[in-house]
C-alpha cells in the first residue's frame, strides 16, 4: 500500500514478515531497545488486547503484530506528528485493524477506558527524570527521552488502572532506575516477575534492563541469563542476529 511521506521521512524495512515503518530521520528513530523489548514480550497469550504506552512511531506494536497472535493493540502517543507516523505506518501494513494509534496524553487513558480494560500493556518510558542529562533542542527527542509529560509513576499507575487482574506488564528501561522501577511496581500491586539484564559486551556495565510484571500476583523474581549485543570482537551476537533475524 502507497502512503503519502512528509519532509526527512522515509520508510525502512523491518525485514520480517514484509513489515515497513515511516521514520524521520531528524526526529526520534527506534532504537535496539524497542526491538529486545517486541522480543522479550513475544509470550503474549493469543487474542490479547494490549496497550502501548508511549509508542512513538510504532515500532513494539508492529513487531508484536508479527510476533504474536494478539488481538489488538492500541499505541498510545502525545505528540501529534510523531503518532501521524505510526497511523500511516500501521496503514501501510495493512493492519489498521490490528493495530490502531491514538494521538493522547496516557494521563487522560483513564477517561476513554474502563479499568481493567487490558490484557497485557508494554511500554518504552522515556529514561531521564525532568531536568536531569543533557538535553537535546530537538522537543520531539526531548518529550521521547525525559520525563517531560509523565513521570516512571505515571506509567505504571496508569497500567496497573488499565491492566485485568494477573494482566501483563512490559517495561525496557536504564538499570540505574531499577529501584523505582521495582519499588513503583511493587506499590501499585504489578508484582514484579522477571528481569533481563542488557549489556553492550562483557566489558562494560548493564546498558538496559528488561522488566516483566503480573497484576496481583504472587511474589517469584526469576532473573534471566544476560544478553549480550556485542561479542568481544565487536560483531552481533548469535542472541541478537536470532532476534533480529526474527524482526
Amino acid at each position: 500500500m502507497e502512503i503519502y511521506l512528509k519532509e526527512n521521512e522515509r520508510i525502512d524495512d523491518l525485514e520480517f514478515k514484509g513489515l515497513k515503518i515511516v521514520q524521520n530521520e531528524k526526529g526520534f528513530c527506534f532504537g535496539i531497545d524497542s526491538v529486545l523489548l517486541s522480543d522479550f514480550a513475544k509470550n503474549i497469550k493469543k487474542n490479547s488486547l494490549v496497550l502501548d504506552l508511549g509508542t512513538g512511531t510504532g515500532i513494539i506494536p508492529i513487531l508484536l503484530c508479527g510476533k504474536t497472535e494478539l488481538k489488538k493493540v492500541i499505541g498510545v502517543e502525545i505528540q501529534e506528528e510523531v503518532s501521524d507516523m505510526a497511523k500511516r505506518s500501521s496503514k501501510l501494513n495493512n493492519l489498521e485493524e490490528k493495530f490502531q494509534v491514538l494521538n493522547e496524553d496516557i494521563l487522560n487513558l483513564n477517561k476513554i477506558y474502563e479499568n481493567q480494560t487490558f490484557d497485557a500493556i508494554v511500554t518504552n518510558p522515556p529514561y531521564k527524570k525532568k531536568n536531569t542529562g543533557i538535553i537535546n533542542e530537538d522537543e520531539r527527542k526531548i518529550i521521547s527521552r525525559h520525563e517531560i509529560t509523565a513521570s516512571l509513576e505515571d506509567f505504571i499507575k496508569v497500567s496497573k488502572d488499565l491492566l485485568k487482574d494477573k494482566g501483563e506488564f512490559y517495561m525496557v528501561h536504564r538499570p540505574e532506575r531499577l529501584v523505582d522501577i521495582l519499588y513503583l511496581l511493587r506499590k501499585y500491586k504489578i508484582e514484579p516477575k522477571e528481569l533481563r539484564f542488557v549489556y553492550s559486551n562483557t566489558k562494560k556495565p548493564p546498558k538496559l534492563v528488561l522488566v516483566k510484571g503480573i497484576k496481583n500476583a504472587k511474589p517469584f523474581l526469576k532473573i534471566d541469563k544476560n544478553l549480550y549485543i556485542y561479542d568481544d570482537k565487536g560483531n552481533y551476537t548469535d542472541e541478537i542476529l536470532k532476534i533480529y533475524s526474527k524482526i
